[in-house]
């Protein structure tokens, strides 16, 4: 239990957070005051990790930009795999770039999203959030505990909401594949490149089993990553066709 005291420290400020600010937010809220404050704080929380997702993503394109010469390397030293290492890491440090940067901002937002989750799906945070209503429905409540009422509509918009989410996602996936694996391509790649569309419809089966709050959570959070990505993954045009544009 010593080892997650940390996490269950996080958990409660986080939880005392939200509780003020649904008092900020009561007179002009009401009833759907912690609902409202759900949504803010989480996108709160998104941009406050949101410079690890830029740095995130400027590292993948470096690493993208140098994939043509890592290839050129790797196919000239193939035969000398202590010769390919040092050349791939001369590389990278010539072009300021590191191959597993990427994953230290990925790493740094776990920590956060984990403490988002726990607040949002469990009693952790000794706010009473769970018992809080929308639409008279608590917040507490789970798809499997019932839709009479306004259970039904509200875990139906938020579903279809995650759906649409999933959609557009899996749409930009796709759209981002450079081209079809070719005919000589492995097998596991393949089928990876086919999977991995598939993958943010997860998020709705998992809210097939959480309480709507977390649902509401959910939803907050997976709009604002289809906003940031949609943002920060725009098209760049090449310097070439900056120059023909000013012209």
């Amino acid at each position: 239990m010593l080892a997650f005291a940390p996490l269950h420290t996080a958990v409660g400020f986080a939880g005392t957070a939200l509780a003020q600010l649904s008092t900020l937010l009561e007179p002009i809220a009401g009833g759907a005051a912690t609902a409202a404050a759900i949504v803010l704080f989480t996108v709160a929380v998104r941009l406050l990790i949101s410079p690890l997702t830029v740095a995130q993503i400027r590292g993948e394109r470096r690493r993208a930009a140098l994939a043509p010469q890592v290839r050129e390397v790797q196919r000239r030293y193939a035969d000398d795999p202590a010769r390919l290492q040092g050349e791939l890491f001369a590389l990278y440090r010539s072009a300021g770039a590191n191959p597993v940067a990427g994953c230290l901002p990925m790493l740094l937002q776990a920590p956060f999203l984990l403490v988002m989750y726990r607040l949002f799906s469990t009693a952790e945070g000794g706010t009473g959030l769970l018992d809080e209503r929308l639409a008279g429905v608590p917040l507490g409540h789970h798809l499997g505990d019932g839709v009479a009422g306004a259970a039904g509509p509200l875990f139906a918009l938020l579903l279809a909401a995650l759906v649409l989410l999933a959609w557009l996602s899996s749409r930009r996936m796709r759209r981002a594949a450079v081209a079809p694996a070719p005919q000589s391509a492995a097998p596991p790649a393949a089928l990876l490149g086919r999977l991995l569309p598939l993958l943010p419809y997860t998020t709705v089966l998992v809210a097939l089993v959480l309480p709507m709050a977390a649902v509401l959570y959910l939803v907050t959070t997976t709009a604002w990553t289809a906003l940031e990505q949609g943002v920060l993954r725009r098209p760049q045009a090449s310097p070439a066709e900056a120059g023909t544009d000013r012209r």
